[in-house]
């Protein structure tokens, strides 16, 4: 009796079934990498973010340096954090190292590209703090809430459709280079029209980076790759959609915060 395989497609079909799944297996593995990072990262900020705001304020008038027109009252650290030149460096750290990390990261270890972005995590929220002083609160929580899920729905459609969004990637950019113009010339301005339709413009820009940074980071995915290739993707795609979090939480919180 033969034992000669009629079907030698259904070996290949087998071989190619078991090759998908372990891709995707895979895939799986590296998207939970990267939403681990920028989860960790935002909670870091967080922290960061809540602690500053408590060591800049007290309640004891005898541990005040300065009181702010809503009545806050602000320790020397305070003073220094938000009413010297140290709030330059506070604000324009987060930014540097941003650049430094996307241009060096092929040259850094695993585990100093993962130190770089919580220490920029942690910049993020020195400079963050200061939101406490201008939002409620509650309104901050709850615009918190309405970004976490608004940013979970962008980026599951965004890893979950067919649709290419590469089309969307240009507009974006010429977008955002449009809000940091504006935004800077409304430093001077002081415009509250102007920094209105920035909010609106950045809600949109910043959602539909959301959908398409995933997309991007999901195409990254090589099942080839080694486990410190691996880590710094991770840690690239953790930044990327760490700073569309963080930028659509501003933008709605500029639109929808209760000012203290």
């Amino acid at each position: 009796m033969s034992t000669l395989n009629r079907n030698p497609g259904s070996t290949y079909s087998v071989a190619g079934t078991r090759a998908d799944a372990a891709i995707d297996q895979g895939l799986r593995a590296y998207m939970l990498g990267v939403y681990n990072y920028m989860t960790f990262g935002l909670a870091l900020t967080g922290l960061f973010a809540v602690g500053a705001f408590l060591l800049a304020t007290t309640q004891n008038p005898d541990q005040a340096v300065a009181q702010l027109g809503n009545g806050t009252l602000i320790t020397s650290f305070g003073a220094a954090l938000y009413g010297s030149q140290l709030k330059w460096v506070v604000m324009l750290a987060p930014l540097g190292m941003v650049f430094f990390l996307s241009a060096r990261i092929h040259a850094m270890s695993g585990s100093t590209a993962r130190t770089m972005f919580m220490v920029y995590a942690a910049l993020m929220g020195l400079s963050l703090s200061s939101i406490f002083l201008v939002y409620t609160g509650n309104s901050i929580a709850r615009v918190f809430f309405i970004t976490a899920a608004s940013f979970g729905g962008l980026s599951l459609y965004g890893y979950t459709t067919k649709k290419s969004l590469s089309g969307l990637g240009s507009f974006l950019m010429m977008g955002l280079i449009g809000i940091v113009i504006a935004s800077l010339v409304n430093i001077f301005l002081a415009s509250s029209a102007m920094q209105f339709a920035i909010s609106v413009i950045g809600v949109l820009v910043f959602a539909g980076l959301t959908a398409y940074d995933t997309q991007q980071i999901k195409e990254m995915y090589y099942h080839a790759d080694g486990e410190e290739v691996a880590m710094k993707k991770s840690i690239m795609g953790a930044l990327r959609l760490y700073l569309d979090f963080i930028n659509l939480f501003v933008m709605l919180l500029q639109l929808f915060g209760n000012r203290d």
